[in-house]
């Protein structure tokens, strides 16, 4: 198994109104000191698809990064070669939205729904 390539100086920002509802999402869930989890996997329309899921804690090999009022979101490794320098928001004035969005620079292409990449 060979070990993955160092992302230098990685960075994942979140928008003030994302951290809003990640530490909201967190309080519901009793989930104090947690985060909301961004990973990658093979699959969805485009190549890869998005996955989210808030957890108690990060694992011992995530990258942790921290939002407004200490909101925190964790990527493993291996989702951070191809979620480095993107931004989670999500849009709390449209009463349709349902889920974050990703403003990634290293997606070539996002199918309609927005939930799968290509890269």
């Amino acid at each position: 198994m060979t070990a993955e390539p160092t992302v230098t100086n990685p960075r994942v920002d979140m928008t003030d109104s994302a951290a809003r509802v990640i530490a909201r999402q967190l309080a519901r869930q009793h989930l104090t000191g947690g985060g909301l989890r961004i990973a990658i996997k093979a699959g969805g329309c485009s190549g890869f698809a998005y996955t989210f899921a808030f957890e108690a804690a990060p694992r011992d090999t995530d990258h942790v990064f921290t939002g407004a009022d200490g909101a925190q979101v964790f990527v493993d490794p291996r989702s951070l070669r191809l979620l480095d320098g993107t931004v989670l928001d999500f849009d709390e004035q449209n009463l349709m939205a349902t889920s974050f969005t990703l403003r990634n620079p290293h997606a070539t292409s996002t199918c309609g729904c927005g939930s799968f990449l290509s890269a």
